[in-house]
């Protein structure tokens, strides 16, 4: 039974193995990590050559960070995402590649503060459309 039961894992880790190379060869990777703290961004360089970079304070966790602890940024052993650890933080750089920066509250929370936003063109697209009857009500 030893020998099945060693045989049946060695073939598991052989798949996981493949898997992770599949995943390498197509999925995002980190080359490199850091904190700009003039312009208050995580910079991210991939390894093919692509820079991503997300402001802080659209991450969930930052809101009182120090400069040094935002700055302490590790970078995963598969290198599809970055640790902090002083913060208790992780995040996926595939997620961060698709706009998520956080906990589905998280997100809400960011898209209400993006809804609340004022400019004057928000405000005179919401004139025109109110020359047109406003928007349409909801049915029952």
């Amino acid at each position: 039974m030893k020998g099945k039961v060693a045989n049946i894992l060695k073939e598991q880790i052989a798949r996981a193995r493949q898997a992770a190379e599949a995943a390498d060869a197509i999925e995002p990777r980190v080359e490199s990590a850091r904190y700009d703290h003039e312009s208050g961004r995580i910079v991210i360089d991939l390894r093919n050559g692509a820079t991503f970079m997300v402001p802080v304070s659209m991450l969930e966790g930052f809101a009182n960070a120090s400069p040094a602890d935002i700055a302490d940024i590790e970078i995963t052993p598969s290198r599809a995402g970055l640790h902090w650890e002083k913060l208790d933080t992780d995040f996926s750089v595939p997620a961060l590649l698709s706009g998520l920066f956080g906990s589905k509250p998280w997100m809400s929370e960011l898209g209400k503060k993006g809804g609340s936003a004022t400019s004057e063109a928000k405000a005179s697209a919401a004139r025109e459309n109110g020359k047109k009857g406003g928007r349409p009500r909801k049915a029952s």
